[in-house]
């Protein structure tokens, strides 16, 4: 049983410079409407999966919270179960820390957000509005888009004729992209709203890059001014980067280095702090594209694109003051994202003297592929469980079928007639869905891994008749098998999810950016 910590002893461990790791466990929707300043989400249904990035040494102090307790006590249980031996639960939840008059943020990625702000306050960044740029592209000016969101959201849609350049990746190409541009070319920046825009052309700026504006409010401030979004663009490919562009990063990557406090770590010093993670946190961090990491990468490393690693960085670094270890093949994009954690506030932060090339050259071996990360516990819940095929479920038509993974994907297809039961709300909700323990019931989910870890959770309930729906959704519709769309059966709106970019409507879309934007406020002079 998890120990119970006070809002007074939690706003102490806050305000501290102890390692520990504050762990928000509702649902995303939830989580941004009201959260504790200083906690990082992982919802419920997500530790197996995520907790062994998040806190990877299992003797960190971890505090779990949520609304009012219940769900943190049995997110506690699973913590413990993973072998985590500090864990302790916020008593009351957030709502006793409100009752007792303390402070919550609203948002998602509050501290990179807010970091975002502060940049383009203090340091001037240039920004266009989507008008202006509308009208530009309209007169056929010199104009090129580097959109610095992930490949997979550039693809979803973007603005009409940019191309993706993902923003740990802006220094080390913005030469080769450059080059052959007219001098009098404008480069513009852009991501889903502003943070990564904002950021994105601060490191050109920095460059001494000419001509260069982040698109105010992205993709979400194009949509807002009346422009249609470009949809199915491939424009991803990045091609080897020429000489000139790599020593034009590097030398960036030194003057970041002088300036903003990156040390760096030759092979012998990684490899004495990587001995150190036995017995404390150290985060190591490879910054480069997916296919450089699966290509080869050093063993221990955890792939995370610079971009992104600064966007999301409160799910980078979820314990608190502990080192954090950023490579690449050189210098250069392990140096920026550092660079951005220096500036964050981040004290204990590295780059590795020339990254994988220098591991290798030391005569380590590089380890290959996309590690398959598996759940904590799949395997031992797997044999636990019956699994029942696409097939055999369509005709054996069960008395209940769940669906455990998020209202989104609920409502993107299921089993026709089955009913939505979160796995987060599992144990509170199962019991007006299915209230006879002797009902056969199955559960299913995206790619069947939730709905093998729900279903020993029903076993453990009591209840007599389980199976699973072996490969989940995926299966069901691979075998070309009805399926139902829509909230189907959900009685009130759904607090588990949050929009993002122009997925939100429109007054959504204001109030986000409105928000955004006023984070800087404070850092006006």
């Amino acid at each position: 049983m998890a120990d119970k910590i006070t809002p007074e002893a939690l706003k102490g461990l806050l305000d501290g410079s102890a390692p520990f790791a504050f762990i928000d466990v509702r649902e995303a929707g939830e989580y941004n409407s009201s959260h504790i300043p200083g906690a990082s989400l992982i919802a419920r249904r997500q530790l197996e999966s995520l907790m062994p990035h998040a806190v990877p040494f299992k003797g960190a102090p971890v505090v779990l919270c949520d609304d009012d307790g219940r769900r943190a006590q049995l997110a506690a249980a699973t913590v413990e179960g993973m072998g985590y031996s500090r864990v302790s639960v916020l008593d009351g939840g957030i709502n006793r820390w409100v009752t007792e008059g303390f402070a919550t943020e609203w948002g998602s990625n509050v501290p990179s957000k807010d970091f975002g702000e502060k940049v383009e306050v203090v340091h001037h960044v240039p920004e266009i509005d989507a008008t202006e740029l509308a009208e530009r592209m309209q007169k056929g000016e010199k104009l090129v888009i580097l959109d610095t969101r992930t490949p997979e959201e550039y693809r979803r849609f973007c603005i009409p004729g940019g191309r993706s350049v993902p923003g740990g990746e802006l220094a080390l190409r913005i030469t080769d992209i450059t080059r052959d541009l007219d001098k009098d070319t404008t480069v513009i920046v852009n991501c889903a709203g502003r943070t990564r825009s904002i950021i994105g052309t601060r490191v050109l700026q920095r460059m001494g890059v000419p001509n260069v504006y982040g698109l105010k409010n992205g993709t979400s401030g194009w949509v807002l001014a009346g422009q249609q979004l470009e949809t199915g663009a491939d424009r991803v490919q990045l091609p080897e980067p020429s000489p000139e562009a790599v020593a034009a990063a590097e030398a960036y990557a030194a003057k970041l280095a002088a300036e903003d406090g990156v040390h760096y770590l030759d092979i012998p010093a990684l490899q004495a702090l990587m001995r150190r993670r036995s017995q404390e946190t150290v985060y190591l961090v490879d910054v480069r594209t997916m296919e450089e990491y699966a290509a080869g990468h050093i063993p221990g490393f955890r792939w995370f694109p610079g971009g992104q690693a600064v966007q999301r960085s409160d799910d980078v670094a979820v314990v608190k003051h502990c080192p954090v270890v950023f490579t690449c093949d050189g210098k250069a994009r392990a140096t920026q994202t550092a660079s951005f954690y220096r500036q964050m506030g981040h004290q204990e932060v590295y780059a590795v003297d020339g990254g994988t090339t220098a591991w290798a050259a030391s005569g380590q071996a590089l380890e290959q592929g996309m590690p398959e990360e598996l759940p904590a516990g799949y395997e031992a819940a797997r044999g636990q469980v019956p699994l029942v095929t696409p097939q055999t479920l369509q005709a054996s038509q069960p008395s209940a079928v769940i669906f455990v993974d998020t209202s989104q994907d609920f409502a993107r297809g299921h089993v026709p007639g089955a009913r939505w039961v979160p796995r987060g709300w599992l144990e509170f909700w199962i019991g007006d869905i299915i209230p006879s323990k002797n009902t056969p019931v199955t559960v299913t989910c995206n790619d069947g891994r939730s709905s093998i870890l729900a279903g020993v959770t029903l076993k453990r309930l009591g209840y007599q008749q389980v199976s699973v729906l072996d490969g989940g959704m995926a299966a069901w519709q691979k075998a070309g098998l009805p399926v139902e769309k829509g909230l189907s059966g959900v009685m009130a709106p759904p607090t588990d999810m949050v929009l993002s970019g122009p997925d939100r409507n429109f007054a959504d879309m204001q109030n986000y950016l409105r928000w955004e934007e006023a984070l800087g406020y404070k850092y006006a002079s």
